[in-house]
């Protein structure tokens, strides 16, 4: 059977059954071109693991008024870093709906000036995004959302981007969590370059370290930038770099010479790996005694 155009390969079963009949309908399940995602809701099978087509489902299961919002809004808004298959949809308060399998509902407040269309499909704009995710999602995700929303930005826009979010906060509805996303928005830099950078300055700032500054450029006497750090405090010349497996696989010598030639321009730099990030226990040690060989003073509690 030729199906007709449904929005990114999902259709509502009885419109469906309306313009081709039940018959048709019920071949094409059989058959495996169709499947039926939830309930009511069916989808090209072809496409059924496709964010579009999965987001475009539930927005048809819960109707007008529906968007898409979290991880999902985020994700369509080119921000990679919370890596969640399942699709989250705002409704407005009253709404009657359900989370279910691979399906997340949020109940809340849907300003229309709120929401924008990306594909045809209705989503919460970055502002608002970004501000709920800061005061809902895991710390982690929340600043590193929040950095590639910054970095989406024009680099003049970037301040007037983090002044509106903290806005959002102060006049949140609902006031749970704004506290601790105030200060994430705070240490979101916007130059983070992938979202263990983002991570790491949280762990190292939860550590009680100051914020360090990110993707810090090291210059020749003539003033070219001859490096790139990923996490830096120029003034104690100690710097944290990611080595992360995808990239630095095979790069390990490249990487010593490196980091030898930044000694021997007066810099401490500590490698971290993938697995400091889930125990930073050697990443402290060292940061605390790279510190306290440059003389740093701790404040006093």
């Amino acid at each position: 059977m030729d199906l007709p155009l449904g929005l990114h390969g999902t259709y509502l079963q009885r419109d469906l059954i309306e313009r081709v009949g039940r018959y048709p309908v019920r071949a094409a399940l059989l058959h495996g071109a169709l499947v039926r995602l939830w309930r009511r809701v069916l989808v090209d099978a072809e496409r059924a693991t496709e964010v579009r087509t999965r987001a475009a489902a539930a927005l048809l299961l819960h109707g007008r008024g529906s968007v898409l919002a979290g991880p999902t809004a985020a994700g369509l808004h080119g921000c990679t870093a919370i890596d969640d298959a399942d699709v989250h949809v705002l409704v407005p308060y009253g709404h009657p709906a359900r989370t279910r399998t691979g399906l997340v509902v949020h109940n809340g407040s849907i300003p229309p000036t709120d929401v924008i269309e990306i594909d045809g499909l209705p989503v919460l704009g970055a502002e608002r995004v970004t501000c709920d995710l800061l005061c809902t999602a895991r710390p982690r995700d929340a600043i590193a959302v929040t950095d590639q929303m910054l970095v989406a930005q024009p680099p003049e826009r970037r301040e007037v981007f983090r002044a509106r979010v903290g806005q959002r906060l102060k006049s949140r509805p609902d006031p749970r969590g704004t506290r601790r996303g105030a200060r994430l928005l705070g240490l979101a830099s916007g130059r983070a370059e992938s979202p263990p950078e983002s991570w790491l300055l949280l762990e190292v700032v939860d550590l009680g370290f100051p914020p360090p500054e990110a993707n810090w450029p090291v210059l020749s006497p003539a003033g070219v930038e001859v490096y790139r750090l990923d996490l830096a405090w120029p003034d104690q010349r100690v710097a944290l770099e990611y080595n992360g497996y995808a990239v630095h696989a095979g790069r390990e010598a490249e990487d010593d010479l490196r980091a030898e030639d930044l000694r021997r321009r007066g810099w401490l730099v500590i490698p971290v790996g993938s697995d400091d990030l889930s125990d930073s226990t050697r990443v402290e040690y060292q940061l605390r005694a790279a510190f306290e060989r440059r003389g740093y003073r701790w404040p006093v509690c």
